[in-house]
């Protein structure tokens, strides 16, 4: 199967790693070092080689970096991550920072007088060290470029990946790579920039219509593009991923050459050159600068069109999850018949994926399935091992976040499951947490709004009761590609006005520590919506996922009319749109789980 249950995490290594990699920067006189979760390509996704705050502290977590200095080392952490983390790192040795309420630049002055603090420039964003930089201005401490002092003391570094390249049709695309090519280089020469450098993995996929398998999970290629202002692309990739399929797919308007020739190609580049300060290494800018060719700061020009789905990826993916929901649902059946103590959280996560595989269509797992049993589920990124495997407990609730990779589309589904009676607290939480997820489906909106401007809707049956979650309540989604794509989001933070065709989860979640957690999610795509009242342009969601919620947990007396309707009609649509894919069985339990309420 996809998933393994070995522990990635060894608090225990982390202190004398920690003591090696102190020992290295004084050597070079350097008062502290900052481990980012990030590799060169500045995607969230890494291969083994660079989980190098992983294997300096022991944390799994997906976003996070650590800065050391001589008697202090930091792990930043987000609200997804901070139980999580006080069990994975050496407390002895590391401290959690909660983030990004706590700002690099502002802790640094804090814990250091004086001195420089080196930085790998491949690691970085220009734009995450100006900030940095400019907290730091008027006190003794300074940043510099250094080369990497993690990789000089890991002694065992995996290999670079090496996953073969393959083709993403045309037909599932609803575009092809020389359109999307020759669309992007005519912005270039109406913004008079004469090439773009592109970093992330899953822009370059895009671009070229291709797929990899260089990070699990996510079917992307590590590599390095340019753009060129004539529709050219130069390609830095090894060449033992591309095989004689995808160079004939790719054509002679695109150029391969080695990882090695990057640099030196970006020295004899004509400027001005766009690098997306948000998204591309600092080094990228520095290299261009250092060989007196022009920086035009913009946007990496595949993300805002990537996330304008075609109508080709919209219906790929409303197929991937009608077969997804299948799946889900023979999945739910089965749960339900397992006798009471019979299930571990392993064995849940088993049973899953053997679901999904049963369609006969599973390229991958999109994500390693959270399966989080009582407690365990507070912990919004738990990754179950064989260490901290729980049996499945009665009268508690059942957290599983899970998607697939499927060649048509990519899918990211929560549900929150009774086990016997979790009691009338737990009920509760999980109606409110509902009712958020039913208002983000219902809401219409005018044109131009961006996610933070619809994230509260999600919140406000929590917020009236005190409480909340500490999470966005949703990420762009990719078609066949990375399960967490920007730029847009459903978050405080997120300024991107939402489009016809982004795609995006929902999912509102509420979390007692030691306790419970509760998160229920569909994916949704930004589509025009019907006319209504004075005409005004509104845009509004349509909903991807189709699998039901657990009726148990809902308090049908606090819903409103509307809301109750809006539940109704998703389950009655569940049922129409999954009986002909499902068993016999599945059907039956299908009906009774998608009642009228």
């Amino acid at each position: 199967m996809f998933q393994t249950f070995d522990s990635h995490a060894s608090p225990e290594q982390g202190p004398p790693r920690l003591a090696a990699l102190r020992r290295a920067l004084a050597a070079e006189g350097l008062a502290g070092f900052i481990v980012p979760r990030a590799d060169v390509h500045q995607g969230e996704y890494v291969a083994r080689r660079d989980e190098r705050l992983q294997w300096l502290t022991g944390f799994t977590g997906s976003a996070g970096f650590c800065i050391v200095l001589p008697d202090v080392a930091g792990i930043f952490i987000d609200g997804r991550y901070r139980t999580q983390v006080k069990a994975q790192v050496a407390l002895s040795d590391f401290t959690p920072v909660p983030w990004p309420e706590v700002k690099p630049g502002d802790w640094l002055r804090e814990h250091l007088a004086e001195g420089e603090v080196g930085f790998d420039p491949w690691l970085h964003t220009a734009d995450e060290i100006a900030r940095i930089r400019a907290a730091l201005e008027g006190s003794g401490v300074t940043l510099r470029p250094t080369r990497n002092f993690v990789d000089a003391i890991w002694p065992d570094q995996p290999p670079a990946p090496v996953g073969l390249a393959f083709v993403h049709p045309e037909a599932l695309a609803g575009e092809s790579s020389a359109a999307k090519r020759a669309r992007l280089a005519e912005d270039l020469r109406k913004a008079g920039q004469r090439a773009a450098v592109i970093t992330l993995p899953d822009s370059l996929c895009w671009l070229l219509n291709i797929r990899g398998a260089d990070v699990p999970r996510n079917p992307i290629l590590h590599g390095f593009a340019v753009l060129h202002d004539d529709a050219k692309v130069t390609l830095f990739a090894e060449s033992a991923k591309i095989d004689d399929a995808v160079r004939a797919h790719l054509g002679p308007q695109v150029t391969i050459r080695p990882p090695s020739a990057f640099v030196p190609a970006l020295h004899t580049l004509p400027g001005p050159v766009r690098v997306d300060r948000g998204t591309a290494p600092l080094a990228v800018s520095q290299e261009l600068e250092e060989a007196g060719i022009a920086v035009a700061w913009g946007d990496d020009p595949c993300r805002l069109p990537k996330a304008r789905k075609t109508e080709a990826e919209v219906q790929g993916m409303r197929e991937a999850h009608l077969r997804d929901g299948a799946a889900m649902v023979e999945f739910l059946c089965w749960l339900d018949a397992q006798p009471e103590g019979s299930l571990t959280e392993i064995s849940v996560v088993r049973a899953l994926e053997g679901f999904r595989r049963a369609t006969n269509a599973l390229h991958e797992i999109s994500f390693d399935t959270i399966c989080g049993s009582g407690p365990h589920g507070a912990m919004m990124h738990y990754r179950v091992t064989e260490e901290t495997n729980r049996a499945v407990g009665r009268n508690e609730l059942l957290l599983v976040d899970s998607g697939a990779q499927y060649l048509d589309g990519t899918t990211d589904i929560t549900r929150t499951m009774a086990i016997g009676s979790p009691g009338e607290e737990a009920r509760t939480c999980y109606t409110r947490v509902l009712q958020g997820l039913i208002a983000i489906s219902r809401v219409r909106w005018p044109v131009g709004l961006a996610g933070r401007d619809l994230d509260p809707l999600a919140r406000f049956p929590l917020w009236v009761e005190g409480q909340d979650f500490d999470h966005g309540t949703g990420h762009g989604v990719g078609a066949f590609l990375s399960v967490h794509e920007g730029p847009q989001r459903l978050s405080r933070i997120s300024e991107v006005p939402l489009e016809q065709g982004m795609i995006l989860s929902n999912e509102p979640g509420y979390y007692r520590e030691g306790a419970f957690g509760i998160r229920i999610e569909n994916l949704i795509v930004v589509q025009e919506a019907p006319p209504l009242g004075d005409n005004r342009r509104q845009l509004c969601f349509e909903t991807l996922t189709f699998v039901p919620f657990d009726r148990r947990l809902i308090r049908a007396e606090a819903l409103s009319p509307a809301e109750r309707a809006w539940l109704n009609g998703y389950h009655a649509e569940v049922l129409e749109k999954l009986r002909p894919r499902l068993s016999a069985e599945a059907l039956e339990w299908c009906r009774a789980a998608c009642a009228a309420m």
